[in-house]
């Protein structure tokens, strides 16, 4: 048997399951609050273990939680095909961020089963543990101490907003494994994901073939002036803590535009002390997200926000400290399997262009170990860590037909 054109994944069977896990930790408005290591996220990953043995599959689970669901081949000395992403989601996140991947993934063998398929190759559907790293930050948390990047024991010490250790919540689910981190062998990996951007919609592509990912820096400023009252702080003797987190907004607008057209830089996250209406803030806490493909940019638009930085605070005489809190370098996907993925979107006719990731994946840390490439599919307006974040049936199914032919032509089909 060989793979042709007309084998093609159940879209609306994959489209039910989408739903059917979007069910679990539902949104206040359409989308889903399915945090890591949360009651919510046990549920889901219980529904999905359901899912994977019913279609034959055997779990392995490490010591981060990160969940791997194996369908053998047919070789028993050949190192297995990953195929997935994560299903935890933002705390007002979509139904589809990260979870596509998953159930696209499950999607492919349930396919595979239909028709009776045997790969030389296993293939492992994995769900990867705190993708997103809201409640504990960083993000790709599981794939990072998968890939060496992190330690396990830093990873477990990693503390949320209430003070709980993520190492302490992942056993307090039931989801901490025993398998040692990392100590898998991959043949190769794909991740399909939604684009969250909006290229692919803007210009009515179905595939985005992904060549690159964006390297990050996260930095974290702390700027402290002196708390004192709005009404009778005499303009020339206040310490604004306020002031200069917005000058340090400009800073990083200016840097980023420096360095276009292919880098993005903002502040995201902040907390103001003491966040009252009539006091003149003393201490500010913010985080920097720069990002860009290029290594010499990234690393030169940090250096610039370090530089510049601490003579804003100075001037308005504020106190500053700058710290790092996620990197990674830029990543240049593996050739053969972005050819795996392009080969796959034009013999099933589906309109593509290549792309760069403006966000992190998993498969960014997993590319550090063994070929890796990415599907991407397209989002409504781009909007994404949002309930109302929104695909198609039509833009799921071509985006699981490609992540399928590029897994089994990889596997490679048993005659």
């Amino acid at each position: 048997m060989t793979l042709t054109g007309n084998m093609r994944i159940n879209g609306d069977r994959l489209w039910d399951a989408i739903m059917d896990m979007a069910k679990i930790g539902p949104g206040v408005r359409g989308g889903n609050n399915r945090q890591t290591v949360t009651d919510d996220d046990a549920t889901g990953r219980a529904l999905f273990q359901k899912w994977c043995e019913d279609a034959g599959m055997t779990m392995g689970v490490d010591q981060m939680g990160n969940m791997f669901f194996r369908r053998e081949g047919t070789d028993p000395d050949a190192l297995p095909v990953y195929v997935g992403s994560h299903l935890d989601t933002q705390p007002t996140g979509g139904k589809y961020d990260g979870v596509l991947g998953v159930l696209g993934g499950l999607e492919i063998i349930r396919t595979l089963n239909d028709l009776n398929v045997k790969t030389r190759h296993p293939i492992v559907v994995v769900n990867w543990t705190n993708e997103e790293g809201t409640r504990f930050a960083p993000a790709m948390l599981g794939s990072g101490v998968f890939a060496g990047m992190h330690d396990l024991q830093w990873a477990y010490d990693r503390e949320d907003a209430e003070g709980k250790k993520f190492g302490d919540e992942l056993v307090r689910i039931g989801w901490r494994g025993d398998e040692e981190v990392g100590a898998r062998k991959i043949h190769a990996m794909f991740e399909l994901h939604i684009e969250q951007g909006p290229i692919l919609e803007a210009e009515n592509k179905e595939i985005g073939v992904v060549t690159h990912g964006q390297g990050l820096w996260w930095l974290q400023v702390t700027l402290t002036g002196k708390d004192s009252h709005t009404g009778s702080t005499p303009m020339s003797m206040r310490k604004n803590a306020g002031l200069g987190m917005a000058r340090i907004t400009e800073l990083v607008h200016e840097i980023a535009m420096a360095n276009q057209p292919e880098a993005v830089g903002a502040i995201g996250h902040c907390d103001v002390y003491p966040n009252s209406r009539n006091v003149i803030p003393g201490k500010v806490v913010f985080t920097i997200d720069f990002r860009t493909p290029h290594q010499d940019i990234l690393d030169g638009m940090k250096a610039r926000l370090e530089a510049e930085a601490p003579k804003i605070a100075k001037d308005l005489g504020l106190g500053i400290e700058i710290e790092a809190v996620g990197h990674f370098d830029p990543v240049t996907f593996d050739e053969t399997c972005v050819a795996a993925v392009r080969n796959a979107a034009e013999s099933l006719g589906y309109s593509h262009r290549d792309i760069i990731s403006g966000a992190g994946h998993d498969a960014c840390w997993v590319n550090r170990l063994a070929p890796t490439a990415m599907v991407m599919c397209p989002c409504v307006d781009g909007l994404s860590h949002n309930e109302d974040e929104e695909i198609s049936p039509a833009w799921a199914t071509a985006g699981t037909d490609v992540l399928f032919h590029a897994v089994v032509e990889t596997a490679e089909i048993v005659e």
